[in-house]
């Protein structure tokens, strides 16, 4: 059994925590609001009123934030993380953010004598409450070892990428994949719907062929009945996609897929869609080209 805090209680964190207790691990939480913190509790969890009480006498101190901004807040700011953690816990870093602001904290933490690892997860609130992300992990592999009694409860699989910042590195390299799915399915749809044919006999040809995705068969019939009820939020897409795009630049690599679903992304985040799901930058293609990718589009068209 180990002594977990975990701090954040956001889309991803309370699946985690629930699967942690699950596996006979004491947990800690720390949220920056209240409302998640009573989820936790009811499901055995041990709430703090701070991030030095959450953290104190933690073996394992574990996070998934939304952005760099919300992660140097929690752990580098005056009283955060980097300045209360005991020196022999480890931490680990589940968020999706820059490789610079992850440098950052891990030269802050491990100037503390603290074992850290990157460990972005892929995966959205369903795979955090199954207990089956996939995790990325850059740092020391004796490190790495020692933390799969806390990697394995919440996740289907879990690799070891190398050293400090790999973790970080392959979550973005996975995301430009994830963008470059997103782009292809909403410009297949649009295509086939302003061609005529049925969405859904589309959708049943693209689950059997070579070239199928498990993005699109979660995501096509979706949009297909005009549901992008939140999983992964399309104003988190927008930050994964901008880190990308900076990411590329910086090693002089061109990612014109990810380009091009960013400029959907930011159409959808200006039509109002920002708390919708990732997906909804389909509606920003399909809109383009004055296509109804669902029942309840033709039906308001007609009306």
């Amino acid at each position: 059994m180990t002594q977990i805090a975990y701090l954040g209680l956001g889309t991803m964190g309370i699946g985690m925590v629930k699967n942690l207790l699950a596996a006979g691990h004491q947990v800690t939480v720390w949220n920056r609001s209240e409302a998640p913190v009573g989820e936790a509790v009811a499901a055995g969890a041990t709430s703090a009123s701070s991030i030095a009480l959450a953290v104190k006498g933690a073996d394992v101190v574990m996070y998934c934030l939304s952005d760099d901004a919300a992660v140097r807040a929690v752990v580098l700011a005056e009283g955060g993380l980097a300045s209360v953690v005991d020196s022999g816990s480890i931490v680990i870093d589940l968020s999706t953010i820059s490789p610079e602001a992850s440098a950052d904290e891990r030269e802050a933490l491990e100037a503390k004598g603290v074992r850290f690892l990157d460990a972005p997860v892929f995966g959205s609130r369903g795979e955090a409450d199954n207990g089956g992300l996939w995790i990325v992990v850059g740092g020391d592999p004796g490190t790495f070892d020692d933390a799969l009694g806390v990697l394995e409860p919440i996740s289907e699989t879990v690799h070891l990428m190398g050293p400090g910042g790999s973790g970080v590195r392959m979550k973005l390299v996975g995301n430009l994949v994830v963008a470059s799915q997103l782009l292809a399915l909403g410009e297949s749809l649009t295509l086939a719907a302003q061609a005529g044919l049925d969405l859904h006999k589309v959708l049943e040809v693209l689950k059997v062929t070579d070239f199928r995705s498990p993005i699109f068969d979660g995501v096509g019939p979706a949009v297909l009945a005009d549901d992008y009820s939140p999983s992964f939020a399309l104003k988190l897409m927008q930050k994964d996609s901008r880190l990308i795009q900076d990411f590329a630049s910086g090693l002089g690599v061109a990612v014109p897929s990810v380009s091009a679903a960013a400029h959907y992304v930011d159409a959808a985040m200006d039509a109002g869609w920002s708390e919708q799901n990732a997906s909804a930058l389909i509606k920003a293609i399909a809109a383009e080209s004055g296509a109804a990718l669902s029942r309840v589009e033709s039906s308001a068209r007609q009306e």
